[in-house]
């Protein structure tokens, strides 16, 4: 299967025109049409990016009460 790709803009009356496609007269295609996405900005996508980091008691344990062995 040979596959080929461009993109183009719906027309008003919702007619989509590929020209120069790669085929021949009569030659059989099955058409998918994709919409793009609208992608974020990059700073969207981390929210956090360049925050301050700030750790409070980061030297305490861990969920030292959820340990039965030491109880």
């Amino acid at each position: 299967m040979q596959a080929y790709k461009t993109d183009t803009v719906i027309s008003e009356n919702g007619i989509i025109t590929i020209h120069g496609v790669p085929f021949r007269t009569g030659d059989r295609v099955e058409v998918i049409i994709l919409g793009y996405s609208h992608k974020k900005k990059d700073g969207e996508r981390y929210p956090l990016r360049g925050e301050p980091i700030r750790y409070d008691a980061p030297f305490d344990s861990v969920a030292e009460d959820d340990w039965e062995v030491l109880k």
